[in-house]
């Protein structure tokens, strides 16, 4: 499955995230709103489709999390030190995770995707009229991405928020979320859910 995504990425002539270059000596570069910069390796990746995300989670020995996962991570995790950088924050490209225990950047930098499919809620009845066909339209060949980024309004990021876009999109400071299965515990297996990827 990662040799098939990865291939993917490849045969669509990627070699990197969007707005990614190297220069002539062969060093990385990323364009951000203030030009070009060095990669820098405690920052998280962004302008990742969810093919490469997938791809890296699987080199790196993890996986994307699911909706549900990451939505609890982040119920059991809400401690408030784990925001990033939001639109207020006038950063306008993600920034290095504050110091400290725990989870970090769930909400701000980078939106983080998933490996849920956007599909309705268990239970969801499409409403008759103009919202349930635009709301039906998207519920097929798209992916699931949490949290937010330094694009997002503060009212606009919270926990429950589903962004959703193609697999291939790469163009909304979209990024990565890693996840491993944990040691088993009584029934159910303990999920851990990991930091963002970094730049290098």
């Amino acid at each position: 499955m990662a040799v098939r995504r990865l291939g993917h990425a490849r045969g669509r002539g990627l070699a990197g995230p969007l707005y990614w270059r190297a220069d002539e000596d062969g060093a990385w570069q990323v364009f951000t709103l203030g030009g070009w910069r060095a990669p820098r390796a405690d920052v998280p990746v962004c302008h990742v489709s969810h093919y490469e995300a997938d791809a890296f989670a699987r080199w790196a020995g993890a996986r994307l999390p699911t909706e549900a996962e990451w939505e609890h991570a982040a119920a059991t995790s809400a401690d408030g030190t784990w925001h990033g950088a939001l639109l207020e924050d006038e950063a306008f490209h993600p920034t290095p995770a504050a110091h400290g225990a725990g989870l970090r950047q769930l909400l701000g930098d980078c939106w983080q995707w998933t490996a849920s499919a956007y599909l309705p809620y268990p239970g969801y009845r499409v409403p008759a009229g103009t919202v349930g066909e635009y709301n039906g339209k998207f519920m097929s060949g798209q992916m699931v991405l949490k949290g937010a980024s330094c694009a997002t309004p503060r009212s606009h990021a919270r926990p429950s928020y589903r962004n959703f876009f193609p697999p291939g999109a790469r163009w909304q400071f979209s990024g990565i979320r890693l996840a491993r299965d944990g040691v088993a515990r009584s029934a159910l297996a303990e999920q851990e859910v990991l930091g963002p990827a970094s730049a290098l």
